[in-house]
């Protein structure tokens, strides 16, 4: 998949296609729903399957956001999206500029003469433009391409897919749920960072990442899955493991990070990225005595980790 931040990067092979508009944070069911759509009609007309979408978010570029709130970030987004088959992801700039243009100018200079679009594909209540006056019914009446709508969609029992719904899920310490809606685990991807090491005098070396502005999940224990990127990045080995999230009260701690342990694993990954994979919430976070309680509840974690993915991969 093409990774395009300026128009005029865009390569011959992606123009006239069918191009996909959002901000897809999460690429969860709903958006799986729009972007498949999509990938129904440039099939039917061999042409490219192009994502247009915008960094940073508007609700953070209008200061709208008053905590982390992103499900995915550029990175993650990408993986999943290239995982759908889109062929280019072309992310503006949503700075003064953009958020200052005009719906006509957004089509006019964007849509048709950046892009050359021959279909945009939106969800029924996609707005863009100055003022949020771009709608699809402005884009039909430009008449400069074809314009398909996609209704909400919900579960079989009307749970309607949600970005916000998913974030109240992860909040709550309810990963499964909010799995559900995204059609697979909630992950948080960075660079491992270095630490303390004190995990390592314990038997439990970590490794570390911080979320910057990602959602932050309920503070505790969870069953995951590391996503371990290869020196080249060419590749991404999966292994079993233990998270914690929250500010290590025990050792006073003060910044919130997230702490993977991976199972069965001995490698130096530091600087390198990973990505993990909520699975399950085990327990919520307490303050220890000593280190060695610590430690033997460490250990109890692991075990209860260990069975939640065993039962997972045993389709439990």
């Amino acid at each position: 998949m093409h990774l395009i931040r300026t128009l005029s990067d865009i390569p011959d092979a992606l123009r006239g296609g069918v191009v996909v508009m959002g901000n897809f944070d999460g690429v969860h069911r709903g958006h799986q729903i729009v972007i498949g759509e999509a990938a129904d009609h440039a099939a039917a007309q061999s042409a490219p399957l192009v994502v247009l979408s915008f960094e940073p978010h508007p609700r953070q570029f209008f200061g709208r956001a008053s905590e982390p709130f992103r499900l995915t970030d550029l990175r993650n987004k990408a993986h999943h999206l290239e995982a759908l088959g889109v062929d280019g992801l072309v992310v503006l700039d949503f700075d003064a500029a953009l958020a200052g243009t005009s719906a006509e100018d957004f089509i006019q200079d964007i849509l048709v003469a950046g892009l050359s679009a021959a279909q945009v594909v939106v969800g029924y209540d996609f707005c863009f433009g100055k003022g949020r006056k771009g709608t699809p019914a402005l884009m039909k009446s430009a008449g400069a391409f074809d314009v398909t709508t996609i209704d909400p969609a919900a579960t079989h029992d009307g749970v309607i897919y949600s970005s916000t719904r998913i974030r109240d899920y992860l909040r709550r310490g309810n990963p499964a749920q909010a799995a559900a809606l995204l059609g697979r685990p909630f992950e948080i991807e960075g660079r491992v960072q270095p630490g303390q090491k004190l995990g390592r005098t314990i038997g439990f070396p970590t490794a570390n990442l911080k979320l910057g502005e990602i959602l932050r999940p309920a503070v505790g224990i969870y069953a995951i899955r590391c996503g371990v990127e290869s020196e080249d990045g060419s590749e991404t080995t999966w292994h079993d493991g233990a998270g914690y999230y929250g500010a290590r009260p025990t050792v006073d701690g003060t910044d919130a990070l997230f702490e993977a342990f991976l199972f069965d694993f001995d490698s130096d990954i530091y600087g390198r990225f990973l990505r993990v994979a909520l699975i399950e919430y085990v327990r919520s976070d307490r303050k220890f005595d000593s280190l060695a309680d610590m430690q033997a509840q460490i250990a109890h974690d692991c075990d209860a980790a260990r069975r939640i993915l065993r039962s997972r991969a045993a389709g439990g």
